[in-house]
């Protein structure tokens, strides 16, 4: 059973539509990544989530309860708010500690302030309060911090400042972990300590995360699935290697790590091979396009199409090769330690990208080559949707 579900929510602020429609659920103990350029609705989403935003529509569960439901009045009660808080963690990318406190007084601030609704707290406050420190105690020994419980936020680095600042949304024991951009003000060495060391907590106490980044690096090392999300929606979800190797949108092809794009015309389709027109010659696809009585995977003959290729599975060839008959010409080489970047430069202008290990025999600047791949290592996106193409058969042109 999911532990957490959310189901079609949107958030509109003035006339923008900030969140269109979103929808996804999460399993115990996943890890869900989510990415986009600024403005996409991350932060938005998150929000919501832990309730600082009222979404405008949807509904939010947590263990099959119903935390959130737009349709049913009683679940929009203010006072119910801090009550649904709970569920959530939320660590942010400033720290937000408060610098009159210590590392162990900060963890234990939030605790402190729910043990006062207690009916019982005057009468035991010493062993409440006695409770909430061993805690806190515990989580700060588990960051690592058993020895700095004491300093103040100025004596602390700022990874130090970030595991403080985890312990303090973990010490209510929250169903789901919310990390919005948490490493983002670290420097790039400690950033990547502190992603192993997030992941070595996370999969000790099993929780939840829901882990906004711009760092699409870190996105992929973290995560057990990935959302992109553009302007308000989430143009795919999936694991790491669903979204690099079979990007569902021209997008998400873009936006995760580096390709190659063709946009074209599909000019034929059999055994299972696609062969795309493009401005400079033709291509070949494969794998998703096979076409059947059975099956229809949507793409048609004279569909403009977008052909996705990584730079690690582009090739050079010095004749063309069957089914492809793009030509370019070699530019330049970019050595980045154990990779070659090789750029080439179609007659249209455009550039290619292709990478291989450093020592492989390469073509020369200036040589001209013809580009080609393994058909099965491109992926075939739809360029507009299908009823575009349905609407544009009705069109008669005066």
């Amino acid at each position: 059973m999911a532990i957490l579900e959310v189901e079609h929510i949107k958030k509109k602020f003035g006339k923008t539509d900030v969140l269109k429609d979103i929808s996804f659920s999460l399993e115990q103990g996943e890890v869900l990544s989510i990415i986009g350029s600024s403005g996409s609705g991350k932060t938005t989403l998150l929000r919501c989530l832990n309730f600082l935003e009222m979404p405008d529509n949807g509904i939010i569960r947590v263990n099959n309860e119903v935390l959130l439901d737009t349709d049913k009045p009683e679940t929009l009660k203010e006072s119910e708010v801090r009550k649904k808080r709970l569920h959530f963690g939320l660590v942010f990318q400033s720290f937000n500690l408060f610098p009159q406190y210590t590392a162990l007084q900060n963890v234990m601030l939030a605790r402190e302030l729910l043990a006062k609704e207690r009916p019982d707290y005057k009468a035991n406050k010493k062993n409440i309060l006695d409770e909430i420190r061993v805690q806190g105690e515990d989580l700060l020994r588990q960051m690592g911090l058993g020895d700095r419980m004491n300093n103040y936020p100025h004596q602390l680095s700022g990874g130090q400042c970030q595991r403080v600042a985890i312990a303090r949304a973990l010490i209510n024991r929250p169903k789901v972990l919310l990390l919005d951009e948490p490493l983002g003000a670290l420097d790039l060495k400690l950033r990547k300590q502190m992603q192993l060391e997030l992941k070595r907590l996370q999969k000790k106490l099993h929780i939840t995360f829901i882990y906004v980044t711009h760092d699409q690096e870190e996105a992929l090392t973290m995560s057990d699935r990935i959302a992109i999300m553009h302007d308000g929606v989430m143009d795919q979800i999936g694991s790491p290697t669903d979204i690099y190797e079979r990007p569902a949108t021209k997008f998400v092809a873009t936006f995760i790590g580096e390709t190659n794009v063709f946009d074209g015309t599909i000019k034929l389709i059999a055994n299972g091979k696609a062969v795309i027109g493009i401005e400079n010659g033709d291509v070949t696809t494969s794998g998703s396009v096979t076409e059947t009585e059975e099956k229809n995977t949507g793409f048609s003959v004279g569909e403009f199409v977008t052909v996705s290729v990584r730079p690690e599975k582009l090739h050079f060839s010095a004749e063309p090769v069957e089914g492809f008959s793009v030509p370019a010409l070699v530019k330049d080489y970019i050595y980045v330690g154990s990779v070659v970047k090789c750029l080439a430069v179609l007659p249209n202008g455009n550039e290619v990208k292709m990478e291989r290990l450093a020592g492989e025999e390469l073509p020369k600047s200036g040589d001209k080559v013809f580009i080609c791949w393994n058909p099965e290592d491109a992926v075939l996106i739809h360029s507009l949707d299908n009823s575009f193409y349905q609407s544009m058969e009705n069109i008669t042109l005066a």
